[in-house]
């Protein structure tokens, strides 16, 4: 009788940890929130536009529309792939991670367009897509993306190293949204440049 007495103290202990550890409704819902607003958003910027407007660049040095949505689509294959692979691997982070504080930082600093970074080469766009299999590459990745966001409980629980720092497999999520966030922003500065084709 004592086994079985000890045996279910463990077996409760060890569910409280694993409830702790879950990811709240609230979290959930804002996170699903994000990646569709991300989502739609990337889709309005391209709606309707043309071959010449979506090939244009304002520069040598700069990215078309076209070159922006391979860069989105690519980058979101690539981090989910992290997601899944290792992050989902790691171990726990500290147990007094402010997680609260760290999401809001992920959602305040990957949108910003202030400094500019260099994409690591398996993200730069070659055009191996037409614009048009590019969104709906995006689009059938970020399915994905949600769908694993809504099915996964325990994306508290894991934490794996970032450019930001230590990030858990929920704010890797959120990353993933800035950063289509962050692009999208991008192409309307490329459409926003006076010498942007007209329809």
């Amino acid at each position: 009788m004592r086994k079985v007495s000890v045996l279910f103290c463990a077996l409760l202990l060890l569910s409280c940890v694993g409830f702790g550890q879950n990811l709240s409704p609230a979290d959930r819902e804002k996170g699903e929130q994000y990646l569709q607003q991300t989502r739609d958003g990337v889709v309005a910027a391209v709606k309707g536009l043309s071959e010449a407007q979506m090939k244009f660049k304002a520069g040598p040095d700069r990215w078309s529309v076209a070159e922006v949505l391979e860069h989105i689509a690519l980058v979101e294959d690539g981090l989910f792939q992290n997601v899944t692979n290792k992050v989902m691997k790691s171990p726990a982070g500290a147990a007094d991670r402010d997680v609260a504080k760290t999401d809001a930082s992920v959602l305040a600093i990957l949108p910003d367009r202030s400094t500019k970074k260099q994409a690591p080469a398996p993200f730069v766009p070659t055009g191996r897509w037409t614009p048009a299999e590019a969104q709906d590459h995006f689009l059938k990745s970020r399915t994905a993306t949600m769908a694993f966001l809504e099915s996964t409980p325990d994306l508290r629980a894991h934490v794996s190293d970032s450019p930001l720092g230590p990030l858990d497999a929920y704010e890797w999520l959120l990353f993933m949204g800035g950063h289509s966030e962050r692009h999208t922003k991008q192409i309307l500065e490329v459409k926003a440049d006076p010498n942007f084709p007209k329809n």
